[in-house]
């Protein structure tokens, strides 16, 4: 199965404003805004259960681990993750929940 996320800058070139709290968004690993870039996520593509998040992220799900949960609002109003790999393998380095509609 296709992810539908698509590859997005981690700044919206579209909403400029946003760029310094982008830059300041931070989960327990660290700061999300470095060199890579975020992906927005689609409804279909994550899931809460019990407060326990699940992204999924080129074709695969992935557990969100809570310290990668980004704190605070979502001032971008869409569900982004930053990813990062292993073993070959996506996992979550911040996930930014958005509402689902």
């Amino acid at each position: 199965m296709l992810s539908t996320s698509t590859i997005a800058c981690a700044h919206d070139h579209e909403r400029p404003e946003l760029n310094g709290w982008y830059e300041s968004s931070r989960s327990g690993k660290g700061p999300c805004c470095d060199s890579s870039d975020a992906k927005r996520v689609e409804d279909a593509d994550w899931e809460n259960q019990g407060g326990h998040y699940r992204v999924r992220i080129d074709g695969e799900w992935v557990d969100v681990p809570m310290e990668a949960v980004v704190d605070g609002p979502n001032r971008a109003g869409r569900t982004m993750v930053w990813p990062y790999y292993k073993d070959g393998h996506p996992k979550a380095r911040c996930f930014l929940p958005g509402s689902m509609n």
